[in-house]
């Protein structure tokens, strides 16, 4: 894997103040919008000593079902503000207290590529912004808003390029919440033992208990603590193909944002995690039931989102193996398939029998 020497990172510094974060601009009559800091040690991620540990009051996190990114290995931290809880009174739309900090780093092989940080901050806004790695590795510098092409090769002829802020908003601006991996099901205790590309959690991570326990949610639902979040499949393998599809692509297809008159919802929802006859969303909206996406070379009549015990003839499988930009799902952050998951969504697929998909 090779980074990018762009002319634009050498440069960064010097010409920094014409980059811009993702805050929307304010109305004239209030203060100017803030703006994410030029460089990543300027965030409050790191402490006295530099990037060699986090601040005080910044936390790891490990989502249970972490997001493909072309096998970029990542390290999650949060912050919040002093004191405050996040309102989970919606426990599938999670709103975080102004001045919450979060950061996601990218990083392929032992080099730092990108560090994305979502801050909260104001009462009615966030700012999205990406900073770029330096070759030294000893800090990162705001990427433009318009992201950076193609800075690292992931793959033969296949590279990694910085998001611009327009991306990070298609993503988090079509979920009920703009944060995507700090969530119930996320965080819940009950982790997935099949979870594609599961993560050890570090000492001291945060988890659905340790927030229970710190008094950091209002109201404080002990009950996520007491029997958490999980995706509602006996058996293990749709177990885990559907907390991935959750994770992978519920962002966008969720029964909220703008997406929802497809009629497609592969967001968990842990609001009825209680009904034991509630079936799992990604489940009830994609097995043998018919799309508008028709698998190539097949009669829209033979092509479903999943067809029971059929992967050739799934939509669904189609679109996660594809990487042409008409068809690829998800259709950003990624340029290099998911082999991982795909076998595991081609298993649970290829489990479903029609007897068995009717009687679920």
């Amino acid at each position: 894997m090779r980074l990018a020497r762009t002319p634009w990172l050498g440069q960064a510094l010097a010409t920094a103040a014409v980059a811009v974060a993702g805050a929307v601009a304010a109305p004239a009559t209030e203060p100017p919008a803030p703006r994410a800091p030029q460089r990543l040690s300027e965030t409050g991620l790191y402490g006295p000593i530099g990037i060699r540990s986090v601040a005080p009051g910044v936390e790891a996190f490990v989502p249970q079902y972490p997001l493909w990114t072309d096998g970029a290995r990542k390290s999650r931290w949060i912050q919040l503000p002093q004191g405050a809880r996040i309102d989970v009174t919606d426990v599938d739309a999670w709103r975080f207290p102004t001045g919450t900090k979060l950061w996601k780093e990218f990083a392929w092989g032992e080099r730092k590529v990108e560090t994305r940080l979502i801050w909260k901050a104001t009462d009615s806004g966030w700012v999205f912004a990406t900073y770029v790695w330096n070759d030294e590795q000893t800090d990162a510098v705001l990427a433009p808003e318009t992201g950076v092409p193609q800075v690292l090769e992931v793959a033969p002829g296949k590279r990694h390029s910085i998001p611009a802020i327009a991306d990070c908003l298609t993503c988090h601006g079509l979920a009920p919440s703009p944060v995507l991996g700090f969530s119930a099901l996320q965080l819940s205790d009950d982790r997935d033992p099949l979870a594609p590309h599961a993560e050890p959690l570090p000492k001291g991570a945060v988890t659905l208990r340790t927030l229970v326990g710190t008094d950091r949610l209002a109201p404080r639902r002990p009950e996520l603590a007491q029997n958490p979040p999980r995706i509602r499949e006996r058996d293990p393998v749709a177990r885990a193909a559907l907390g991935y599809l959750s994770a992978n692509c519920g962002g966008c297809h969720n029964d909220r944002g703008p997406l929802a008159r497809l009629g497609l919802v592969l967001l968990h929802d842990v609001t009825h995690d209680d009904d034991r006859a509630a079936p799992e969303p990604a489940h009830a909206t994609t097995v043998d039931t018919a799309g508008r996406y028709v698998v190539p070379g097949l009669a829209p009549e033979d092509s479903r989102r999943v067809a029971p015990g059929a992967p050739d003839r799934s939509a669904l499988l189609h679109r996660l193996r594809s990487r042409r930009p008409s068809s690829q799902m998800p259709p950003l952050g990624s340029v290099v398939a998911d082999e991982q998951a795909i076998a595991l969504v081609r298993s649970w697929i290829e489990s479903l029998g029609p007897t068995r998909a009717a009687a679920h």
